[in-house]
């Protein structure tokens, strides 16, 4: 018998993958953008605004969910995570705003030694691909999937600490080139972290288990 709540579930259910895309979007270009050195800034900003208009929206259908059908356990499961993996979306976003900022005002890896311009490529395309795996696993509700990010989440934070450690040895000044990239370096961590919280939830969400994948 289709309950009323069903189609409650089913719009927010398309909400929730609808902001995936968008933040998946957003993250793309503003990586790419300072990988390249392009001015990424308006576009970045208008998605992730849409981002944080969207998981207002995720919360009010939530809510109004709950105050009207009182949903069972199960139900209730796939409310919550879907609030959380908003917010996640959300800070997709955000990073990606901050990303693009710090290339407005200080400049991308244009100036930076060519190890740097690497290390920030090749650490951008596997956050990335963490980004697309977490939105991927939450549409197919794969759970296999999700847990492969744990494998990934630890090589981007050795990539991180590698990155530190390696400035440190050179005893590099402060430049513009420096600060901008240890930015970014931490973004990218904190980026590929929610990855994994989605994940955690999308495995929550299809089976019922609590994961920690980090």
């Amino acid at each position: 018998m289709h309950r009323l709540l069903d189609k409650g579930l089913e719009q927010l259910t398309t909400v929730v993958f609808k902001m995936g895309e968008v933040a998946q979007k957003a993250l793309s270009i503003s990586v790419g953008g300072y990988v390249r050195g392009n001015d990424t800034s308006e576009t970045v900003r208008e998605l992730s605004e849409i981002l944080v208009m969207m998981t207002a929206e995720v919360e009010e259908k939530s809510f109004s969910l709950i105050a009207k059908y009182q949903p069972v356990a199960s139900d209730l499961r796939i409310i919550n995570s879907y609030m959380k993996i908003a917010y996640d979306f959300e800070r997709y976003g955000r990073y990606a705003w901050d990303i693009t900022f710090s290339r407005k005002c200080l400049g991308g890896t244009g100036k930076c030694e060519g190890w740097m311009q690497d290390f920030i490529r090749d650490m951008g395309e596997k956050v990335l691909l963490m980004v697309k795996t977490s939105v991927d696993s939450l549409k197919r509700l794969d759970t296999e999937l999700a847990k492969t990010l744990t494998k990934t989440e630890q090589e981007v934070d050795d990539m991180y600490l590698q990155y530190l450690g390696k400035l440190a040895k050179e005893e590099r000044l402060m430049d513009s080139c420096t600060i901008s990239s240890l930015l970014v370096v931490r973004y990218l961590e904190r980026i590929a972290d929610h990855a994994t919280y989605v994940a955690e939830a999308v495995v929550y969400v299809a089976s019922g288990e609590k994961v920690t994948l980090r």
